[in-house]
């Protein structure tokens, strides 16, 4: 469920139509602080099934979400949430169209794999760890690391990019597969200096100049521990490699790839 619809063909809402933005699961027995609100400054609600339950807020169809301030209402919500126990949040855009359907296309056929999600999640964090190059640092290393690379770089320094055009292509092909190998080494030291300190990870997509970019689940009670060992590595290796720590965060990433999960 990503955008208003009817069953089978999309609709024009009438101006007058009203749905229900969806922000997250928690646990049935987790209620919203009173004065917290959602898009609009819309008052929160619950709509329970079983051990589970699904906090939205009433919309107007004829606008959808994806305005600015839309996005840190709902940040503001599930964070909020998280702060009193576990939440699986929903992915920012879902709307559903009432209660019943809210409980037929969510909530009854994903309760028990959202009740094990809020399970996993309980008592952890996520915390978002990207890793980046110093480019001119790194770049010396591979020069200096590779006699081939380094004539190919002598060799097509002062050329003109007509005259050298095969060299230099060959030159960036080395230099990138270079580098791919070094940012896999790196990002492996990386991870196995914080993964035993870690429940779960979850690694995105890297590039050369960003050789690792992963989520990491972490116990809320060895977070100091957590934070501490990344700041010796990061003493370690600031001259060519710059970490950046994001958190604690609710667990977008550890949804379990459920129905509408972030």
């Amino acid at each position: 469920m990503t955008t208003p619809s009817h069953r089978g063909a999309e609709v024009a809402p009438d101006p007058g139509d009203r749905g229900l933005f969806v922000y997250a699961v928690v646990p049935s027995d987790l209620e919203p602080p009173e004065d917290l609100h959602g898009l609009d400054d819309a008052p929160l609600a619950l709509v329970r099934h079983g051990r589970i339950a699904a906090v939205v807020s009433d919309m107007a169809l004829v606008r959808p979400p994806g305005r600015r301030a839309d996005l840190t209402a709902y940040t503001q919500v599930v964070e909020t949430l998280a702060s009193a126990g576990p939440v699986a949040p929903v992915q920012f855009g879902a709307v559903a169209l009432g209660e019943e359907l809210l409980n037929e296309d969510l909530l009854a056929p994903a309760e028990n794999d959202l009740a094990a999600v809020l399970e996993t999640l309980r008592g952890r964090v996520q915390y978002n760890l990207r890793a980046s190059y110093v480019e001119d640092v790194v770049l010396a290393e591979v020069v200096s690391a590779d006699p081939t690379i380094r004539a190919l770089r002598e060799r097509t320094r002062l050329v003109p990019d007509d005259a050298a055009r095969a060299d230099k292509l060959r030159l960036g092909e080395l230099v990138t597969a270079a580098l791919e190998d070094k940012g896999a080494a790196d990002a492996g030291m990386v991870l196995d200096t914080v993964l035993p300190l870690v429940e779960e990870h979850v690694v995105r997509p890297s590039s050369p100049e960003n050789p690792l970019d992963v989520a990491l689940l972490v116990a809320e009670d060895r977070q100091d521990e957590f934070v501490d060992r990344l700041e010796e590595l990061a003493e370690v290796v600031h001259e060519r490699m710059r970490l950046r720590l994001v958190g604690p965060l609710p667990g977008y990433d550890f949804t379990g790839g459920t129905a509408w999960a972030s």
